[in-house]
């Protein structure tokens, strides 16, 4: 098969195109024929050698496919060739060929491309066990998302519209601003011209954040304390402008606020697996109802996964970034 080599850690030009042998579905996994894969920011980070894969896993960057079941493990029961799915793979998205355990596998909702079904997995899970297992978020809360322009963001705003609950976003530039609001955001921050503390406060009247979605790190933290409300609940799950922090920890004691966060990929299977059973009844059905969709900011074919790579890097995007296989 065809598939994507990382030669060394470094900048997008140490990935090639390269021949390899396929994979074979292990017990319990699916062999996928891939359509088409999506980038992450984790896949960034692996590309530059500090997000290793677990113990086991492809070695190959890509996290998210969507494509053909071709050939079944021993044990699974769900998935029989032919059947076309979208899935969360644990590495090797970046191929022709790519394995899923049969839990973290979803069907491709009806009326969604493949282009958009691999835009899917990765965002769909982290924005799902973050807002709802971890922070509990409820409908007629207030949720603040940053960086609502990103995949996560994007995908975090629908979520949520959708639950019920009201969503103020940030972003870096009044397109992105727009794109958030045209999603169902009732308010979009442009962080580079106002102080979203001062305007989350103002048009919470007061209350601030439920919960706060922050992939930003850095002074962050400390802002977040500030405009989140009582019995809040802040969640981290990245750190882009930095993980160490000097933090006031007096509001979190007073406010009594819930600091937390996760990583996707280093969870076991059940626990993705339970995430893909909430996805398939509580949002499949609105995807399929053109309630809820990926929004595609660009797809490139596999062989120029350097150009995606800094698309991404460029934070230039509004949605997710896709490979064609």
């Amino acid at each position: 098969m065809r598939f994507i080599d990382l030669t060394e850690h470094g900048g997008p030009e140490k990935m090639v195109l390269a021949q390899g042998d396929a994979p074979a579905a292990g017990e319990g996994e699916v062999l996928i024929r891939v359509a088409a894969a999506g980038v992450n920011r984790p896949d960034i980070v692996q590309r530059a050698g500090f997000y290793p894969p677990p113990p086991g896993a492809s070695p190959v960057l890509g996290l998210e496919v969507a494509g053909e079941v071709i050939s079944v493990g021993a044990g699974v029961q769900r998935w029989k060739v032919g059947d076309q799915v979208c899935a969360l793979t644990n590495g090797g998205g970046y191929a022709e060929y790519a394995v899923a355990p049969e839990g973290q596998c979803l069907p491709i909702p009806n009326g969604v491309s493949d282009t958009e079904a691999a835009a899917l997995p990765e965002t769909f899970f982290t924005v799902w066990s973050n807002l709802i297992h971890r922070a509990n978020l409820r409908e007629g809360e207030i949720l603040l998302v940053h960086g609502g322009s990103s995949g996560i963001g994007t995908t975090a705003i629908q979520i949520a519209v959708n639950l019920g609950v009201r969503v103020i976003a940030t972003a870096g530039s009044a397109e992105k601003c727009t794109a958030c609001e045209q999603l169902g955001a009732e308010l979009a921050i442009n962080y580079r011209e106002q102080d979203f503390v001062e305007a989350v406060i103002v048009a919470t009247d007061g209350k601030g954040a439920d919960v706060i979605l922050d992939m930003v790190g850095g002074d962050y933290v400390d802002r977040n304390i500030q405009c989140a409300a009582r019995d809040g609940r802040i969640v981290n799950i990245a750190f882009l402008q930095g993980a160490k922090v000097e933090v006031n920890m007096l509001p979190v004691m007073l406010k009594r606020l819930t600091l937390t966060g996760s990583t996707l990929r280093p969870q076991p299977p059940e626990v993705k697996a339970a995430i893909a059973s909430d996805l398939s009844e509580q949002i499949w059905p609105l995807v399929e109802a053109g309630k809820i969709r990926p929004l595609i900011a660009a797809s490139f074919p596999l062989a120029d996964v350097a150009e995606a790579h800094r698309l991404m890097e460029s934070s230039s995007h509004i949605g997710k970034i896709v490979l064609t296989v």
